[in-house]
């Protein structure tokens, strides 16, 4: 998607920057398999997510050519169907799929409207507004980063144990973040932390979304 949309509108002054929330090896393969000709970066310490209190993926956040943030950190399109697709097949209804992808579309044509229109697009935020709408973090919530960048450490350390420990309690001090709980999950062939872990943590949110809903 990402790379679709750099491509046609590269040469407006528009650029994408993505973020993994991961290590270099879990992350490889997935940007080798888009060999995106923007700017790939991978966050293994969770330094953007800690500056823009991120808490799941996919998120984005607008920056216009002066620096300024005209949407603040959201959804970047996602929708919860998957949490009603059958998990031993792992298929979707087609209303599911066609929730999903129209939910993805919506937000890029937001994108491509901003690009052409600038300042002027009507999903560009007044600076009064994009305030309200940003979540700073509390006491806990930096703490936890704290706990989650030691945990970082004493993993590339070999020290597994001590890492686990202040893993749980980075996830305990921040339950929020589901970034920050998927670094110490286990994860799957593919290295998605889509076990039965997940889907419990995804049940307990019971009415509450997974992906927060965008205004766009």
């Amino acid at each position: 998607m990402w790379q679709a949309l750099y491509a046609e509108n590269q040469d407006h002054n528009f650029t994408v920057v993505t973020v993994a929330m991961d290590s270099p090896e879990a992350a490889r393969p997935w940007v080798e398999a888009v060999n995106p000709s923007y700017p790939c970066l991978i966050d293994r310490d969770h330094c953007v997510a800690e500056l823009y209190n991120m808490v799941n993926v996919p998120q984005a956040v607008w920056i216009d050519e002066a620096g300024l943030i005209v949407r603040p950190p959201e959804n970047a399109g996602s929708s919860d169907a998957f949490r009603f697709m059958d998990r031993e097949t792992k298929q979707m209804t087609p209303e599911q799929v066609a929730e999903r992808e129209s939910m993805k579309s919506n937000y890029v044509n937001a994108v491509r409207d901003w690009i052409a229109k600038g300042s002027e697009s009507e999903h560009v935020l007044e600076a009064s507004m994009v305030r309200s709408r940003v979540r700073l973090p509390n006491d806990n919530i930096a703490l936890a980063h704290a706990h989650f960048r030691l945990a970082r450490y004493l993993r590339r350390e070999s020290d597994p144990g001590q890492a686990a420990v202040h893993f749980s309690k980075a996830s305990e001090l921040h339950p929020d973040s589901w970034n920050i709980w998927r670094q110490a999950a286990e994860k799957d062939a593919t290295g998605l932390a889509v076990g039965p872990e997940f889907w419990a943590r995804v049940d307990a949110l019971a009415n509450r979304p997974y992906h927060l809903p965008v205004d766009i």
